[in-house]
């Protein structure tokens, strides 16, 4: 009997990352899925199904040569590629897709080819929200800090401490952006944007990409990995609020909750299992809100946490170990390079390597609170 379940055999990044300005955003998704190839000892030919964010799954097939049976555009922000591997998974196991291949690529510096961002004059925020003021992600996507601070107490200085810690793992990372010494004075040194976030606690913008190769177990054992394939044990996606001001809560995130409780529960796991964790980090609060929400920590317990030092090198819970959307790279939209460290760290080959990972967890934010992804990611 076939067994169709489904591992990823393929992931890698683009081949530069930072400020690219001699690629578009066709060339960065080209890049990185020749790369992904290339680690699954695979070709284009070899793929039957495309997803992709930041330029079209049927531009991505063109430029590859691949005449795909299976397509997928979902565009839901920052955590689009999560989606992406969720249902490639669903895909390959019911029988639909054979081999799926995931692309992201953004000119998010450079801006060549990229994206135009905007939103549809009868949209919820084109119409609520924006004709109000708050425009943007720094003046849009913190806007409950204030309140969560104020409600739980947290400071400045453990606000800040999320930026030393990232940029703690990021030094240790030869392809990260920002890899230079961070202290907690310096963040509240930095420029204001959008009161209490400063500069320094805001994510890079930055060029580059990623992709991932998906196939059957039984393919998996044809193919030459050394280091082996990555399982999903559980996986969730769910939908938050078109806009900040329809959120239940401005504090926590309820589509971060449904993830983290649905993901681990498919998983049959507890949190005590997660050896590794990724949490997009658009802005320094976003791994408060996210340890607190997917169950680590309960609330008003993660800023003193990152504080004391628990989530960076040599802490008891690795936390964002590629230095993160704060440091190591930030293309707009994160998800893939958050997947992508998840499966070095499993595979033992991150720049910042923990010991001992059998089991990690990605999460990812779509938008300014649209919607959510959680992924449980061990080896196969």
């Amino acid at each position: 009997m076939t067994n169709r379940q489904a591992v990823i055999v393929g992931a890698a990044e683009t081949t530069g990352l930072g400020k690219l300005p001699t690629m578009s955003n066709l060339d960065l998704h080209v890049d990185g899925a020749f790369n992904a190839l290339a680690d699954a000892g695979l070709a284009p030919g070899d793929i039957d199904g495309i997803a992709s964010i930041g330029s079209d799954p049927i531009d991505v097939a063109r430029a590859l040569g691949i005449h795909a049976s299976y397509l997928d555009s979902t565009m839901v922000g920052g955590c689009s590629s999560l989606f992406h591997l969720r249902h490639a998974l669903a895909a390959i196991e019911s029988g639909r897709a054979t081999t799926v291949l995931i692309t992201h690529g953004e000119s998010g510096r450079s801006r060549v080819g990229g994206m135009h961002f905007g939103f549809a004059p009868d949209s919820n925020i084109a119409q609520f929200e924006f004709p109000y003021g708050p425009v943007g992600p720094p003046g849009t996507f913190p806007m409950g800090l204030l309140r969560y601070m104020k409600t739980f107490g947290l400071t400045h200085e453990q606000l800040a401490s999320v930026s030393v810690a990232q940029r703690q793992w990021a030094a240790m990372n030869p392809r990260a952006m920002m890899q230079s010494p961070l202290t907690i004075d310096d963040v509240l040194a930095s420029p204001i944007l959008a009161y209490p976030i400063h500069l320094l606690e805001c994510c890079l913008v930055g060029d580059g990409g990623g992709a991932l190769v998906v196939t059957t177990t039984d393919r998996a054992k044809d193919l030459d990995l050394p280091y082996g394939a990555v399982r999903v044990l559980g996986s969730a996606e769910a939908p938050e609020a078109p806009m900040i001001s329809m959120m239940e809560d401005l504090t926590t995130s309820r589509a971060f909750r449904e993830c983290g409780r649905r993901a681990l529960g498919e998983a049959g796991l507890s949190h005590s299992d997660i050896d590794h964790l990724m949490i997009y980090d658009a802005f320094a609060f976003l791994p408060i809100y996210g340890l607190e929400d997917l169950g680590f920590l309960g609330r008003g317990e993660a800023g003193s946490f990152i504080a004391e030092g628990r989530t960076a090198p040599g802490g008891t819970l690795p936390l964002n170990t590629n230095g993160g959307g704060l440091s190591y790279v930030h293309t707009g939209m994160y998800g893939m390079f958050a997947i992508q460290e998840s499966i070095r760290q499993l595979r033992g080959t991150a720049a910042a390597q923990v010991e001992g990972v059998e089991v990690s967890m990605a999460h990812a934010v779509g938008g300014y609170f649209w919607a959510a992804a959680t992924l449980v990611l061990a080896k196969a």
